[in-house]
């Protein structure tokens, strides 16, 4: 036997509760009231499933108790205040079991409630009709036997996965199990082929449960529509015994048109039609053949199923039998002049006609004979029957051709005695006979044999003009005639009757002639271009006379037309715009002379000199086609005389030329140098450019950019880039010359920093700027006892660190270049707490000149070239401090500041270099 459930556990452990409450509450026992208890109250059970119920009380001692219930049950547990109790396949929908003990002579009482479930195991869909019209209702009904609680079941009709209809039956009374669902559709063109289903839902989920589903197997419905309208038959209304015949069946608005089913058939003949869909349109054709054991009336059945429905259509149709008619010829082939006898006849019923003329009565034969001759050969006699049926007339034919045999014949119309032909184009050549049987036709010509390839295409040539004898035979004999054949060809002009060149001489009497070939013979006339007068007869030879001419023959056939050029030859001879007798060469041109010379054929020209530099010598000549003959004239060509001689194969003639020689203009470095130099101040001047040149060539030179103005003296502004320009008849030649000016030295600048004192032991800078081209050479004149004084490496900036006293005094500049030397003083104090800088005017610059001349030491020395000397190292030996590094003048100078002084005057002797140098004390 299975342990007990967990709801035995919860029955137990409650029990035990109440036991120990009982413990703890003896004294109070009395006082309160005894009741009993059953769990669960309410309990929900799959139909068949088991439950275990707790009975218990809180009486301390009942005298018995009880579970009174009507369900099975399992098994039992005791205990002093309680019992528990399984019961076991519970089916019935709702029953309440009683829970009851026994105390102090009460009956204590406790109700439960127990409801099954059932799941929707079974959930059945109504089997649908097999075919269901369109537009017509149709019901949908869903089973679900024994599932409930009904009022948690839910059941859905689809159609697919689209739901059509739902229903909840939730309210219906707790004991109600299963459910039925029915619904009306109506049926749709779409429906077709869709699977409708049922699905049922009970959802325990409110008691603690889940939702359990279930759907039914799909079931698939099949609609269909069928027009009321009949089908439409299309037959033949009489049939041919042995003949076939098409006929159709045609019904518009099915659906599916596809499942149709189609009936055709002729009296008990079932016909194999076959099956087109358009659309919702079926077409069903057939063949209908009928035998003899079905001639006479049937009927064409045609009939068209759908679903559970048919429509049917039926039409008469006659069947007959007509044989055709029989002709026959004793004699289909028979010779000329011989009786042939016709006959025409047909089956019963059949009225028959021969070539027009019926027989007596229907179901007799037609006759006719005659004496054959040469035209009845291939004459067709024809048989005509009719026969009725069924109101409807009917008839047959049938012919026959009588061949005749004769001899042959040959016609103009067949075999003409004379033939014209084009050249060219593709012929078949024909001469047919008549005869029968067909003669073979041959035609040769008797002179050489040739053969005409009679009824064969191909082109017609010269060679096949001629007489040709032309024979047809047959086995019935043959006959002989004489062709002439004519081939017409379009004129031609060849080099042999008309060249294309043609010479003439001056002064000789010539005709114009072409002659031209063709078939009909060909006329020809030539016209000079541009005129309209056809040329005739003899012709005084001109020079006129050169010239195209259009020579054109013509014929049925067409025309040709061939361009003549005429040309004229005469002797040579001179012309002055053409062969001038004075030519001057120009030297460097490259040009030749021109000495064109008129004749035909073009003469030869030669000049040679004759006298003086040029005798014997070869003048070139320029190439009439303007190509040079030689690449250029040396320049040593002479002028002088020349004779020219020109000469072709009609004659010769000859004159004298005279050559002379001039040149362009030309300069160069010597004539003109690209760099001249001028000096300021100078007197204005034009530059120094000539060109050689014959004529004389005219130089001019102007300033590029800004024009240089009128001066009578050279200034800076002068300075710059010249064009020169030489200009005679033959030419010009041009050149680029660059004009510096240069200038004596000027000190324009001569200042000091700081500008407003320097107390003892303060830094001061002297800074000197000069003008002048060449650049000058900047040199110091220091007042005596100055020390530790600093140069540029220039000489353009003086500098002292720690001023004292020996550092105040008068302090000179100069700037000297090839042209001159300029100086300017500037005095230094260095005491008291300014320092104060004067430019003496021009006596107190002497003055203090004169005293610096007493205490300035000037000394030669190479080793000052590199800058000055270490004044810390020159004190211990008494060596100088080289103030400059570079070469400057000395002397005494007396100008004033600012002044100048002319080149040469302040400056040491010759080669030496000045410095002024300052000796340091002890």
């Amino acid at each position: 036997m299975p342990g007990p459930s967990p709801g035995l556990y919860r029955a137990l452990l409650g029990l035990w509760a109440v036991l120990g409450l009982g413990l703890f509450g003896l004294s109070a026992v009395a006082q309160e009231p005894f009741w009993a208890d059953l769990q669960p109250r309410v309990a929900l059970v799959e139909r068949g499933g088991s439950l275990w119920l707790n009975c218990s009380t809180n009486c301390p001692r009942p005298e018995r108790g009880g579970l009174e219930t009507s369900l099975r049950r399992n098994g039992t547990q005791r205990g002093l205040r309680w019992l528990a109790r399984q019961l076991v396949d519970i089916r019935e929908p709702e029953t309440q079991p009683v829970c009851f003990f026994r105390c102090a002579r009460r009956t204590l009482q406790a109700r439960g409630l127990i409801r099954t479930f059932q799941r929707p195991d079974r959930v059945e869909l109504v089997p649908l009709p097999a075919w269901q019209p369109v537009g017509e209702n149709f019901t949908l009904s869903c089973r679900v036997p024994g599932a409930g609680p009904r009022g948690s079941l839910t059941l859905t009709l689809l159609r697919g996965a689209q739901e059509l209809i739902r229903r909840s039956f939730s309210g219906e009374p707790p004991r109600a199990r299963g459910a039925v669902l029915t619904a009306t559709v109506l049926a749709r063109r779409e429906d077709h082929g869709a699977n409708f289903s049922c699905r049922a839902e009970l959802d325990l989920r409110p008691h603690g449960l889940g939702l359990f589903s279930n759907s039914s197997a799909p079931r698939e419905l099949r609609t269909f529509a069928l027009s009321p309208d009949p089908p439409r038959l299309a037959a033949p209304r009489l049939l041919e015994v042995g003949s076939e015949r098409p006929v159709s069946c045609t019904l518009d608005e099915l659906f599916p048109a596809s499942e149709a089913g189609v009936y055709l058939a002729l009296g008990d003949h079932m016909l194999s039609p076959d099956i087109t869909l358009e659309g919702d349109a079926l077409v069903a054709t057939a063949t209908a053949t009928a035998n003899a054991e079905q001639e006479g009336a049937r009927q064409l059945v045609c009939n068209v199923t759908l679903g559970s429905e048919s429509r049917e259509t039926r039409e008469n149709v006659t069947v007959y039998s007509f044989p055709a008619p029989v002709l026959t010829l004793n004699e289909p082939s028979t010779p000329e002049g011989k009786v042939v006898t016709v006959t025409c006849a047909a089956g019963a019923g059949a009225l028959v006609a021969l070539d027009g003329i019926p027989a007596v009565v229907p179901g007799q034969p037609a006759q006719l004979q005659l004496n054959a001759t040469e035209d009845d050969d291939k004459r067709r006699f024809f048989c005509d029957a009719i026969l009725e049926v069924d109101g409807e007339t009917l008839s047959k034919n049938k012919s026959a051709e009588l061949r005749v045999l004769y001899a042959p014949r040959l016609d103009d119309s067949e075999c003409p005695k004379s033939w014209t032909w084009p050249e060219g184009p593709e012929q078949t050549l024909r001469c047919e006979a008549r005869g029968n049987p067909a003669p073979s036709v041959h035609c040769e010509r008797p002179d050489s044999g040739a053969v005409l390839a009679l009824g064969l295409l191909g082109p017609v040539t010269r060679a096949l003009a001629g007489t040709y004898r032309c024979t047809a035979v047959n086995v019935q004999g043959e006959a002989v005639k004489e062709v002439t054949l004519t081939v017409e060809y379009a004129p031609s002009l060849d080099s042999m009757g008309c060249p294309e060149h043609i010479t003439w001489l001056e002064g000789t009497e010539v005709s114009l002639s072409c002659v031209a070939h063709g078939v009909p013979p060909p006329s020809v006339s030539c016209v000079r271009s541009g005129e309209a007068e056809v040329v005739e007869g003899l012709l005084h030879v001109v020079r006129e006379h050169a010239g195209t001419y259009r020579c054109e023959a013509t014929n049925a056939r067409g025309s040709v037309a061939k361009n003549v050029a005429v040309t004229v030859e005469y002797g040579p001879s001179f012309e002055e715009l053409s062969c001038p007798s004075n030519w001057t060469w120009v030297e460097g041109s490259g040009q030749l002379f021109s000495c064109e010379v008129d004749g035909k054929p073009e003469p030869s020209v030669e000049c040679i000199g004759s006298e003086g530099t040029s005798e014997g010598m070869l003048l070139p000549l320029a190439s009439p086609d303007s190509s040079p003959r030689v690449p250029s004239i040396a320049s040593e060509l002479a002028p002088g005389i020349y004779i020219c001689n020109a000469t072709n194969r009609h004659g010769s003639m000859v004159k004298t030329v005279a050559v002379s020689m001039e040149s362009p203009p030309q300069m160069d470095e010597s004539t003109c140098p690209s760099h001249q130099t001028w000096l300021e101040g100078a007197k204005a001047a034009g530059l120094a450019c000539a060109a050689r040149g014959r004529p004389s060539p005219q130089v001019r030179c102007s300033r590029e950019g800004v024009p240089r103005p009128q001066r009578l003296r050279v200034s800076r502004e002068d300075a710059g880039t010249y064009r020169c320009l030489a200009t005679n008849m033959h030419g010009t030649d041009a050149r680029t010359v660059t004009v510096g000016v240069e200038y004596r030295p000027v000190v324009a600048e001569l200042a000091a920093s700081p500008p407003g004192g320097v107390r003892p032991g303060g830094n001061f800078t002297l800074t000197c700027r000069a003008e002048a081209w060449p650049p000058a050479q900047i040199s110091w004149r220091a007042p005596p006892g100055a020390l530790n004084i600093g140069l540029s490496s220039n000489n353009s900036t003086l500098s002292v660190a720690g001023a004292m006293g020996s550092h105040g005094g008068e302090y000179e500049c100069s700037a000297t270049n090839a042209h001159g030397r300029h100086a300017r003083r500037i005095t230094v104090r260095v005491a008291g707490p300014w320092l104060w800088v004067a430019v003496g005017g021009a006596a107190g610059g002497a003055a203090l000149l004169a005293a610096g001349a007493g205490l300035a030491f000037y000394v030669q020395s190479t080793a000052c070239k590199k800058g000055e000397y270490n004044v810390q190292e020159a004190e211990s030996s008494g060596e100088a401090v080289c103030l400059n590094g570079a070469g400057g003048g000395t002397g005494g100078g007396t100008g004033a500041e600012g002044g100048t002084e002319a080149a040469g005057t302040a400056e040491a002797q010759a080669g030496g270099e000045v410095f002024a140098i300052q000796l340091t004390s002890a």
